[in-house]
């Protein structure tokens, strides 16, 4: 994966933050709930004044976000159904970072699970969901979507020298129809708060900062 952002260097400099006097410590843990995708977990923790109180939070694997673009300027979109808000969802590929240890277990049992590494995540994802393969993955950011109830990161990448390359390969869950539509045009869209999901949002105005956008989107 070509990439001039280090995802793991980024985690250490976040994790040297200082945190004297409003670190919490954890003096226990309990997966209380699982099911297909995350688990819900319990730490008992102490606060910084004394106080011992248990906080839940969801615990999932880190997950892959591609922005798919092909070589004459359009971007591979899927439309996708979401139960919890009701209605078609209309963004760019995304999923779990699976184990790479191919033990047939949630991550979220285990204390430090390995993951195959983000590129191949991000490949595999692209082919599952779209049919397409990419010439190249490139690194945008690495960001904690709402670590106030979760532990989850997601990794946004762009993929560029996209074609399509076969047929779809989806979960027993998933119903996915894919189109193509140019880059100006998703990012108008995202730009006028039309794209609702968070992960296209991101990914998109990460391109835009990034020496992968071109100069001009407006053809």
């Amino acid at each position: 994966m070509t990439d001039d952002t280090n995802a793991d260097t980024d985690d250490a400099k976040n994790t040297a933050t200082h945190t004297d006097g409003l670190a919490w410590e954890t003096t226990g843990t309990e997966l209380e709930y699982d099911c297909p995708g995350f688990g819900v977990r319990r730490d008992d923790v102490r606060l910084p004044d004394g106080t011992e109180t248990g906080y839940h939070y969801v615990d999932e694997p880190p997950a892959v976000v591609v922005l798919p673009v092909t070589d004459d300027g359009e971007a591979v979109v899927i439309e996708e159904w979401r139960q919890a808000v009701g209605r078609v969802n209309r963004g760019v590929p995304a999923g779990t970072v699976e184990r790479a240890d191919g033990v047939d277990r949630e991550p979220w049992f285990d204390n430090d699970p390995e993951y195959e590494t983000v590129e191949t995540a991000a490949r595999r994802e692209l082919t599952e969901e779209t049919g397409y393969e990419a010439d190249a993955i490139h690194h945008l950011t690495s960001v904690e979507p709402s670590n106030g109830v979760s532990q989850a990161v997601h990794h946004h990448v762009l993929a560029t020298g996209c074609t399509p390359a076969g047929d779809q390969n989806l979960d027993d869950n998933e119903s996915i129809r894919v189109t193509t539509t140019p880059v100006s045009e998703l990012r108008a869209a995202v730009l006028a708060g039309e794209t609702r999901d968070a992960r296209t949002v991101i990914a998109v105005h990460q391109f835009l900062a990034s020496d992968h956008a071109p100069v001009s989107l407006d053809d």
